[in-house]
C-alpha cells in the first residue's frame, strides 16, 4: 500500500469511528439548526477539517479522492454535518488557491480556522486603487455559524466597458452579519444562512478571479502543490454530492436492522418481511443504486487528481463528465433512498425515526444546483458532440 493510500485509510477510520456520535447528536443539529458542538470538537480533533489545508499550515493537503471518500463516511451518520465538514474542506481548497499572503491571513494565526463559502456572485462591488469594497447579501452560506472566514462570490467590473468578470472575495466573518433565514424541510442542522456585507474592504491578494480559476489559472505560487493544480468545477461538484451516498448507506443499515428484528410484512402472510422476495429484491436494487453512485463519485474523483498530478488542465469533455458524474451520485442516492423508505413502509415517517430525516436531506442536497441532472445532461451532450457554445460557465 502506497504511502497516500495508507493516508486515505486512515483519515476514513476516523470518519467511520465518529459516525456512532453523529448519529447521537443528529436530532439536535437538526433541532437547533446548526452542527452540535461535540460534533465540531471531534472532527477537529480527528483532523477531519483539515484535509485540504496545504501541510505549510498542518493541513493534510490530501487527494480529492480522500476527500470524498471521507465525506461519503461521514453522510452514514449526519447528513448535515457531513455537508458542512465537506463544505469546509472545499474551502480549505480554495484558499489554497491564493497568494501566499492571504493564505497566511487565514492560517498563520489559527491553522485550524474554517472557511465557508457563497459561489454565486450577490451584491455589488466597487474597485479602489488597491482592492475592492463589497456590498450585498450572500443566501445559503453552509457552516457559516461555524467559519472564520467566508468566500464570497462578487461581479469584478471590465475595463473598457467589457463584461464583468466573476471573483471570490476572501473575508473575515467578523466583517459580516449573519441573518437568520434557513429555514427548510431538510438540511437544517448546516445553518445554511444568509451573510452581509455593508461597504466592507477586500485587498486585491484577497480576490480570487473566478473567471480565471475556470481556465486553471490559480494566483497560488505553490505550483508544484497537485492538490491546488486541480479543475476548479470538478472538484467544487464531486465534493458537494460526495455525503450523499453516505446517506443513503446510513438508511440501507437502519432497513437492515430493522428486518433483522424480525418484523412483519404488513398486511400479509409473512411474518417477517425479510423474508419477502419484493423487499429482498428492492434491498438489491437500492444497494446497486448506492454501488453506482460510488463508482461514479470515486471515477470523478480519480480523474481529477490524475490530472491534477499531470500538471495539466483537465479539457472541457473530462470536466463536463464529472458534473454529469456529480448529477448521477445525487440522483442514484436519492432513488436509493426512495427504495429503502418503499421497504421500511409508513413507519419511516414517523419523527421517532432517523429515516425520515435522513430523507428529507437527501431530497435537499441532491437538488443543490451544481448538479442538476438535467443542466448536466446538457452540458455533457454538448460537449459529447463538440458544441462550443454551453449553458453555464461553471464547467
Amino acid at each position: 500500500m502506497t504511502t497516500s493510500a495508507k493516508s486515505r485509510q486512515e483519515l476514513t477510520e476516523r470518519a467511520a469511528a465518529l459516525v456512532g456520535l453523529l448519529r447521537r447528536n443528529a436530532a439536535r443539529t437538526e433541532e437547533d439548526r446548526q452542527i452540535a458542538g461535540e460534533n465540531i470538537e471531534a472532527l477537529a480533533e480527528a483532523g477531519l477539517f483539515g484535509l485540504t489545508v496545504p501541510r505549510r499550515f498542518g493541513g493534510h493537503q490530501t487527494s480529492v479522492r480522500t476527500l470524498v471518500e471521507v465525506s461519503a463516511e461521514l453522510g452514514r451518520g449526519c447528513g448535515s454535518t457531513a455537508w458542512n465538514t465537506a463544505l469546509f474542506n472545499i474551502c480549505g481548497w480554495l484558499v489554497g488557491l491564493y497568494p501566499e499572503r492571504a493564505q497566511c491571513e487565514v492560517y498563520g494565526e489559527d491553522p485550524g480556522a474554517r472557511a465557508c463559502s457563497v459561489l454565486t456572485p450577490g451584491g455589488t462591488s466597487r474597485a479602489t486603487g488597491d482592492g475592492q469594497v463589497i456590498t450585498g447579501r450572500w443566501p445559503f452560506a453552509s457552516g457559516c455559524l461555524h467559519a472564520q472566514w467566508a468566500l464570497l462570490g462578487i461581479p469584478l467590473a471590465g475595463a473598457s466597458g467589457e463584461p464583468p468578470e466573476r471573483g471570490l472575495a476572501l473575508v473575515p466573518t467578523d466583517e459580516l452579519t449573519v441573518e437568520d433565514t434557513w429555514h427548510t424541510a431538510g438540511m437544517r442542522g448546516t445553518g445554511s444562512h444568509t451573510l452581509l456585507a455593508e461597504d466592507v474592504f477586500v485587498p486585491a491578494h484577497r480576490v480570487l478571479s473566478v473567471t480565471g480559476a475556470l481556465r486553471g489559472e490559480y494566483p497560488t505560487e505553490f505550483t508544484d502543490e497537485a492538490l491546488y493544480r486541480a479543475a476548479f468545477v470538478p472538484v467544487l461538484a464531486s465534493v458537494i454530492v460526495a455525503p450523499q451516498p453516505g446517506l443513503a448507506r446510513g438508511g440501507m443499515e437502519l432497513v437492515l436492522e430493522s428486518l433483522a428484528k424480525g418484523r412483519p410484512l404488513s398486511h400479509t402472510f409473512y411474518e417477517q418481511a425479510r423474508q419477502a422476495p419484493s423487499v429482498q429484491m428492492q434491498l438489491a436494487e437500492a444497494a446497486q443504486l448506492i454501488d453506482t453512485a460510488e463508482l461514479h463519485l470515486l471515477r470523478a474523483a480519480d480523474e481529477i487528481d490524475a490530472w491534477a498530478a499531470s500538471g495539466r488542465h483537465m479539457p472541457l469533455r473530462e470536466r463536463a463528465r464529472v458534473r454529469m458524474d456529480s448529477a448521477t451520485v445525487a440522483r442514484r442516492s436519492r432513488e436509493a433512498l426512495d427504495l429503502l423508505l418503499n421497504v421500511h413502509g409508513a413507519g419511516s415517517f414517523a419523527e421517532a425515526n432517523p429515516l425520515q430525516r435522513m430523507w428529507r436531506d437527501q431530497e435537499a442536497a441532491s437538488r443543490h444546483a451544481l448538479t442538476n441532472p438535467a443542466i448536466s445532461s446538457e452540458v455533457y451532450g454538448r460537449a459529447l458532440l463538440g458544441i462550443e457554445e454551453q449553458v453555464s460557465a461553471l464547467i
